[in-house]
């Protein structure tokens, strides 16, 4: 026990002094929100897997989808890693940051303003952002319970108050830079304790080759395997189809989230793109492919602790379960690395959400003539709004949703990408997007995810989410072709900034051929 106290508080002081020392870089709002968008590449790419993966990732979607489709889960992590971090950044990364510097955009909602011209849509994304960041903050603190249930002897409610008043802290004291500098920190703490984890839970199992065999070996239920031998250890799975609309949620869920978009507006140039890149491809390698590989091993620790009296599975239970085994100093790590997740997870969220309300929905609007330091206090105290109002979700959840908490996440995504990705991606590339396209989306990736929360026409809100974002990439180009198009002189404005000629280093860029 004093061995994870002294991590927790040792954790918890450098979080905190990290956020004095960055106060230098909030004075202004864009630093406060932005971190002057000078943020080098380990900075922004860390920055970006750490609000990638939460507790939630670790502790449900692993345990759940670990326990559901074996060692084929592990394609989950791949695909976060190849689809989520690598394509997201090739494809949005360099054009995301050049076009919100142009138009002057700090969040995301602020974007389709500029972008589209109108402020109702603006309004609009800060108020959709809001509103579904609040459920996936939630089902942050809620992937904790568990852990600290096994680990502690604390009440899950104070858990999770002080490690909202932590987050709180030092984004409040050192805004995008604090976040950023914290976001390294446990992004290296996430890499080495889940090589740890998994090292220590395989040895235990005797091995790799002993675990695997294992698994393989294990008689399952014949609904969930088909009655296919081996399912657990096959290279698809027992159900390859809901295993995609996974892969789909997670991984091109990315490319339509505020909290992740907001980390390609702070790249400092070209090199951080490039670095940036392979950097945070790796981490999420490392990190996503350990927790779902490590998930593909739930089904051997399967115990009565992980079921309800009706047989079924508490899948937030399995990873506990399996960590439970552990000697109390890698318990004190795995207690640091979700705090780490979860913790770097948060700062981004009520910073986005924050920011987004200010900047998007009061400034202009309800408050007139917002001055700087307004503005950074309006944030200040909308952060703690955020705070608090996510806190008594997590705490006191209304009983129409406590029987999916644990799925929050999968809705929140599947929301706030099916709303946002799609015009946010075409209009990145395409002068063809109109206003009507753009609220088409919004109210296409509502409409699905909050529909079927309530009438469950789609069985797992999972695929609800996948089927969202897919909806959307087909609605927008098909509203686009049959409604009235934006002034091309403004559109052809916006699009200017891709045309600017640079002057770049040969090994760089090759030249033109030369006329013989």
């Amino acid at each position: 026990m004093l061995v994870k106290i002294i991590f927790l508080v040792l954790f918890f002081a450098v979080m905190v002094g990290v956020g004095l020392y960055s106060r230098k870089h909030a004075t202004n709002v864009d630093d406060f929100v932005l971190g002057g968008r000078s943020v080098g590449p380990w900075l922004t790419a860390f920055a970006y897997g750490t609000s990638y993966f939460s507790a939630v990732v670790f502790v449900g979607y692993a345990g759940q989808f670990g326990y559901k489709y074996g060692l084929a889960s592990t394609w989950i992590g791949i695909g976060n890693a190849v689809i989520g971090s690598l394509l997201a950044w090739v494809v949005l990364g360099r054009r995301t940051r050049i076009m919100s510097n142009h138009l002057s955009a700090t969040t995301m909602p602020d974007y389709f303003g500029k972008r589209y011209d109108s402020k109702a849509l603006r309004i609009a994304a800060s108020a959709i952002a809001f509103v579904f960041l609040i459920p996936y903050t939630a089902s942050v603190y809620n992937g904790l319970s568990r852990l600290f249930g096994m680990a502690f002897d604390i009440p899950y409610e104070v858990c999770v108050i002080v490690m909202a008043i932590l987050t709180c802290a030092y984004v409040i004291l050192g805004g995008y830079m604090a976040t950023a500098i914290n976001d390294f920190i446990q992004g290296i703490v996430m890499l080495g304790g889940i090589v740890a984890v998994i090292a220590a839970v395989l040895n235990g199992q005797g091995g790799f080759i002993n675990a695997v065999k294992s698994l393989a070996e294990l008689e399952s239920d014949v609904a969930v395997t088909m009655g296919q031998k081996g399912a657990f250890t096959s290279f698809f799975g027992p159900d390859p189809l809901n295993l995609l609309g996974v892969i789909i949620l997670t991984s091109l869920g990315t490319w339509g989230l505020p909290q992740m978009i907001h980390k390609f507006y702070t790249i400092k140039d070209e090199k951080s793109v490039q670095s940036g890149t392979i950097i945070s491809t790796v981490f999420a390698i490392v990190v996503s492919g350990g927790c779902y590989f490590l998930g593909g091993f739930g089904r051997l620790f399967d115990t009565p602790a992980i079921h309800k009296e009706d047989g079924s599975v508490i899948f937030d239970a399995i990873i506990p379960s399996m960590l439970s085994t552990l000697p109390d100093i890698l318990v004190g790590i795995v207690i640091v690395l979700v705090l780490s997740a979860s913790m770097s997870t948060l700062s981004s969220l009520v910073l986005t959400s924050s920011s987004t309300l200010t900047l998007d929905f009061l400034k202009d609007n309800i408050v007139k003539n917002m001055s700087e330091k307004k503005q950074i206090l309006y944030m200040r105290i909308l952060l703690v709004f955020f705070i608090v109002c996510s806190v008594v979700l997590a705490l006191f959840p209304p009983k129409s949703i406590a029987q999916f908490i644990a799925q929050l996440m999968g809705i929140s995504w599947g929301a706030l990408a099916g709303a946002f990705l799609a015009p946010f991606l075409y209009g990145l590339y395409w002068k063809g997007v109109t206003k009507a396209a753009v609220w088409a989306s919004f109210a296409c990736g509502i409409g699905i995810t909050v529909s079927n929360m309530f009438f469950s026409y789609i069985a797992s809100p999972i695929n609800a989410g996948a089927i969202a974002m897919v909806a959307g990439l087909v609605v927008v180009p098909v509203v686009s072709w049959l409604t009235p198009k934006m002034e091309k002189k403004n559109v052809d404005e916006i699009f200017s900034c891709l045309e600017e000629q640079v002057t770049v280093d040969q090994k760089v860029a090759l030249p033109k051929r030369k006329q013989q």
